[in-house]
């Protein structure tokens, strides 16, 4: 009865997952960070449809078995890159996933191996190039890579885990948003509590001698159990967080289109022209003064139709200066931080991170790929 009861608690979780997903997918504020946390959770509910699926069949049709050899429901290597980009989009609005962020996904390959083996074997099978017999070391191969494939999937979530964590200290160290920080404190927190719980499990699942004692102990239940309690409080908070965001904007100040074509033109103007940026100590206060319209036109402005925070607009320009400077010929005596100071940073450390986030390159990275083009 109490595993009939986990069972039921795993199945109604992954089709919530499913559902939060689809939401999360459609939700137009946040559109970014949401899409990365709606692959995040649609992925975990997958996960858990799986185990369901492998629990409750016990002898399962020829035609389940083979739907459940070749369809992939088990891709794990992603969640470990996604948990560090959602993180990253919802500290830095402007970050989008891309073809530079695509090499982090390659491992999924290490998830996709036993699906696309199985999927090769029944069509050798059908095609007469296989022989049935074979099936039985083909299921021994599978089992035992689906064993120890799971270290490499702890290690990944790890690692990314760690990078979060970096990721959060270096802009709990330049920036005040404190919802946000919040936020992915929590959310970086749920997944490293979840990374204790599998490696209790894993080190005896993956010793041979304790793998078999240990599943029919307690199965895979100490696992899915906690990422059914994530599916639920991601999906909650996540929504929440990005509700509390529409409902801001949705309710904010209300200008009319000439309105915010000043606005924005005034803008364009203090930077393109009048160069403002290179002003280390820029404040809003500063920009208010400068075109003279007021604080709360163009913040409204700034957030509901630029779509970037103030210090994300500055910092914009400060980069393509920056880049500009960089590719000049008599750049090459002068340092990456001179060179940063000179179009209005102030700290090399922000300069870093904020040159990583806009081009997904260091500066020299840059440099390199553009001369190479050259």
């Amino acid at each position: 009865m109490i595993q009939d009861f986990f069972n039921i608690l795993i199945l109604l979780g992954a089709i919530q997952g499913l559902l939060t997903s689809i939401l999360l997918f459609i939700f137009k504020s946040n559109k970014n960070a949401n899409t990365i946390l709606a692959w995040l959770i649609l992925l975990i509910s997958l996960a858990c449809l799986n185990i369901y699926f492998l629990e409750t069949l016990g002898n399962p049709s020829t035609f389940l078995s083979i739907l459940g050899a070749i369809l992939p429901l088990l891709i794990f290597m992603p969640i470990g890159p996604l948990v560090y980009f959602y993180v990253k989009a919802m500290l830095y609005p402007d970050f989008k996933l891309n073809k530079n962020t695509r090499p982090h996904f390659y491992s999924a390959i290490i998830d996709l191996v036993p699906y696309l083996i199985s999927s090769g074997y029944l069509i050798g099978l059908v095609l007469g190039f296989i022989d049935s017999e074979s099936t039985t070391n083909l299921g021994t191969f599978i089992d035992t890579y689906n064993v120890y494939v799971d270290v490499p999937r702890w290690l990944s979530l790890l690692v990314y885990i760690w990078l979060t964590n970096k990721l959060i200290t270096q802009y709990r160290a330049n920036q005040k948003e404190k919802v946000l920080l919040n936020w992915t404190r929590q959310f970086t927190l749920g997944f490293k509590i979840f990374l204790i719980i599998w490696f209790i499990h894993l080190v005896p699942y993956i010793i041979p001698s304790l793998s078999s004692k240990l599943l029919d102990a307690v199965g895979w239940y100490p696992i899915y159990m906690p990422l059914i309690i994530l599916i639920y409080w991601l999906g909650f908070n996540g929504f929440m967080i990005s509700l509390r965001t529409y409902n801001k904007n949705a309710n904010g100040l209300k200008l009319s289109s000439s309105d915010i074509k000043n606005t924005i033109s005034a803008l364009e103007n203090a930077m393109k022209n009048d160069k403002l940026y290179l002003n280390p100590s820029l404040k809003l206060n500063d920009l208010v003064q400068h075109i003279e319209i007021p604080q709360k036109t163009i913040s409204a402005v700034l957030n509901n139709n630029i779509g970037k925070t103030f210090n994300v607009y500055v910092n914009t320009y400060r980069i393509e200066a920056f880049k500009a400077r960089l590719l000049e010929d008599n750049s090459e005596n002068l340092t990456i931080t001179g060179l940063a100071f000179e179009c209005g940073f102030n700290s090399q450390a922000t300069f870093q991170r904020t040159f990583k986030t806009l081009t997904n390159h260091s500066p020299k990275e840059f440099k390199q790929k553009h001369s190479q083009t050259e």
